[in-house]
């Protein structure tokens, strides 16, 4: 297991092994004249106390304080590609507008 340090320097904390180096993905399109704004985020495991299940990467809408689950979000997948399916989930949403 390897070792971060805190912002003192001091302390260290655990970083655990199996931590992904995923990166957050972002897409802001205008469609129809509305702004909307998407962000990718990491798989998230279960939590059977809880009784959710696994969800693997997304694309969320956000919104304020809140986000809902767009499309699975595909590593490599090509902007274009992505950019068509967000739009896709807005017309099937009835939020295309006017």
């Amino acid at each position: 297991m390897s070792r971060l340090l805190s912002a003192n320097a001091r302390t260290p904390f655990p970083c655990p092994a199996d931590m992904t180096a995923y990166k957050n993905a972002q897409q802001h399109l205008v469609f129809n004249g509305r702004h909307f704004h998407f962000v990718s985020y990491d798989a998230q495991p279960a939590n059977i106390k809880r009784g959710v299940e696994e969800i693997g990467p997304m694309w969320y809408l956000m919104g304020p304080n809140k986000r809902w689950p767009v499309m699975p979000h595909v590593l490599g997948q090509p902007e274009d590609e992505v950019a068509t399916g967000l739009k896709g989930w807005i017309k099937a949403q009835g939020l295309a507008g006017a």
